[in-house]
């Protein structure tokens, strides 16, 4: 398991109400990048594609968009947990799936994410962005031994590749996929739901793959 330690409770809460034997190993870093409001009131919509920048939109927020978007369950769950709705969810929970959400409805859009995002959700609807965090890798002198990695984003999966990390892994859903591959780490599980919960189903399913 991978996720910044202020994050693991759940994970690994989830994977021991299965059965696993969790070895937390968290490869990531969040760090905030400022504390000054963000100023929605001019947006029709603020876009957010992480739990952490869900975090950071609520934490931040001055004023309320007609419309808050998120780009799957992890995300809603997070602007939910901080008292928040998302109005718009993609089917698809992409960033590509999220625009496609957006299709013949302009608005004036704010994209709140990390540091170093990929642009295309900039780029398709003429958003305006602000960068909230940045996730910093650790340094990891050997990983521990583990049948299954699980990894919750595409900086994760890179990050594990860069330690040594070549798989078995299981991916928290197609971008995340995605990145692992490119890096070399062979994914054997995908998340159907691309959540915390999704992400466990399919560490649960490969393992019992194994045994039949």
């Amino acid at each position: 398991m991978t996720r910044p330690r202020d994050q693991a409770t759940q994970l690994v809460d989830a994977l021991e109400a299965h059965g696993f034997d969790v070895v937390a190993e968290p490869l990531l870093e969040v760090e905030r990048l400022s504390d000054d409001p963000i100023d929605v009131r001019d947006y029709d919509c603020v876009i957010v594609t992480s739990a952490n920048g869900a975090r950071e939109l609520a934490r931040r927020m001055s004023g309320r968009p007609a419309l808050i978007a998120a780009i799957g369950p992890g995300t809603v769950a997070a602007l939910r947990q901080e008292g928040l709705e998302a109005d718009v969810t993609a089917d698809v929970h992409t960033q590509e799936g999220l625009v496609a959400a957006f299709k013949g409805r302009p608005r004036r859009t704010l994209f709140v994410g990390a540091e170093g995002a990929r642009m295309h959700l900039v780029d398709e609807l003429a958003a305006d962005f602000v960068p909230v965090y940045r996730t910093v890798e650790l340094a990891v002198a050997e990983l521990p031994d583990a049948d299954l990695a699980l990894l919750m984003s595409s900086s994760a999966a890179r990050a594990y590749a860069r330690a040594g990390g070549r798989g078995p892994a299981a991916s928290i859903g197609p971008q995340t996929t995605a990145a692992a591959q490119a890096a070399g780490v062979e994914i054997v599980a995908e998340a159907e739901s691309h959540d915390v919960q999704g992400l466990v189903d399919s560490a649960a399913a490969w393992r019992a793959s194994l045994r039949s």
